[in-house]
């Protein structure tokens, strides 16, 4: 634990030196922020390069290696439910929250003369990109890429997820001399990927520190009245579903809450400072296998589909950025609408595409539907630095949370708990 010590340290120290440089508006601590976001962003990149061939690696092995297939079939059946029940779960916590904070937040009578500073260009780009968002056909159509290689350098990873599966079960119903040279191969790659990556992971202090310095640093100032509201709201939201689901693994999963944080802190920490639940995904697995000592064939199965689709944070960041902008302009939310936004927040996070921006794409045909001006999306995105940091947090945290419950309700089929 003394690198997890070391990361909390160098994250807490450049919070602060951050906010202070934010506070004084200090020209040469900005400069200095200036020149620490190139570290940063390179520590991110470097996780980052080993995510695709660790995903398709551990997917592969993880397929491949099961010795009846109806196995795999259980355990992608159990990995949706738990997805799914999980996400169903936080949606109707946050539609609870969000109709109790609907009641006691004051009216306001009219709507805002103008948008934040940023949030009229964010507006007119999501204005522009709302082409962008597929029809149902175009999206299942989509799901099969025609070029696997395309797909996985333009980071569309559902549809490379697909095809890696398809792949992996051609690879099991192999000839067994072809399916152990491939087996062996794409085990020597994910330990070849793990291994770099606990040598970029040594560098956290460094790049989390850069990382985090440079942010506050710069989007410090912007916490100030109804949109510091907003970002504390989103926050501390984001915060109270992270504990809750420590207590959830406990009950679902058996495994102690101590434990679970333990495993799951490295990774947290990479997605605070990273705002990617991809690039955690080297830790999530460490933390899976070293730690929780979960089962193999469960987390290289489950945590690179858990990464690459599972937006547990969709509820929590969709319900509370709704019900702000009704409130900035005015707009009343009553129980349909609430619950659109939750079955929402559900089903559609799943179908966000790869695009920049993608999941605010999806928000602005939902704020069509409930009567919510779209150009409040660019309130959204202007100020969603600081929140997007909790929601990844939340996000790698139910990553864990799904493949520490799935590896206890496949016990019996592995024929024991690692």
């Amino acid at each position: 634990m003394k690198g997890t010590r070391l990361v909390v340290f160098a994250l807490l120290l450049g919070l602060v030196l951050g906010g202070i440089v934010a506070w004084s508006g200090s020209s040469f601590g900005q400069k200095l922020a200036g020149g620490l976001a190139p570290v940063g962003a390179l520590w991110v990149n470097a996780i980052r390069m080993t995510v695709i061939p660790l995903v398709i690696s551990l997917l592969v092995t993880g397929v491949a290696s099961a010795n009846d297939l109806k196995d795999v079939g259980r355990l992608g059946g159990r990995t949706l439910v738990a997805f799914i029940g999980l996400g169903t779960m936080n949606a109707v916590l946050m539609g609870l929250v969000a109709l109790q904070a609907i009641k006691l937040l004051p009216h306001r009578a009219e709507a805002p003369a103008a948008l934040p500073p940023g949030a009229a260009e964010a507006a007119g780009q999501i204005a522009s990109g709302v082409s962008q968002v597929p029809t149902a056909a175009e999206w299942i159509t989509g799901l099969l890429p025609t070029n696997p290689f395309r797909a996985a350098a333009d980071g569309a990873m559902v549809p490379l997820i697909i095809f890696v599966v398809l792949f992996a079960l051609a690879v099991a119903k192999s000839p067994p001399e072809s399916r152990a040279t491939l087996l062996g191969f794409f085990r020597a790659l994910s330990e070849t990927m793990l291994t770099l990556v606990r040598g970029v992971i040594a560098l956290a202090p460094i790049g989390v520190f850069a990382l985090m310095f440079s942010i506050t640093a710069t989007t410090g100032i912007a916490v100030a009245g109804a949109l510091g509201g907003y970002i504390l709201a989103y926050s501390v939201a984001s915060l109270v579903f992270v504990l809750l689901t420590y207590p959830i693994v406990a009950l679902l999963g058996r495994v102690p809450m101590a434990r679970f944080a333990k495993a799951t802190l490295p990774a947290q920490l990479i997605a605070f400072s990273s705002s990617s639940s991809i690039a955690s995904l080297p830790a999530l697995t460490e933390g899976a296998e070293g730690e929780l000592a979960l089962p193999k064939p469960v987390t290289r199965f489950v945590l690179p589909l858990a990464v690459s689709t599972f937006k547990y944070a969709a509820p929590v960041s969709w319900m509370v950025g709704s019900t702000f902008i009704a409130w900035f302009y005015g707009v009343d939310l009553g129980l349909a609408q609430i619950a659109t936004i939750a079955f929402a927040a559900v089903v559609l996070s799943f179908a966000t595409p790869g695009v920049p921006r993608g999941a605010f794409l999806m928000l602005t045909p939902l704020f069509v539907q409930i009567g919510l001006p779209p150009a409040g999306i660019g309130i959204l995105i202007a100020v969603d630095a600081i929140p997007d940091l909790f929601a990844t947090v939340l996000n790698v945290t139910g990553d864990m949370g799904v493949t520490a419950i799935v590896a206890r309700f496949s016990e019996k089929d592995l024929g024991h708990r690692a």
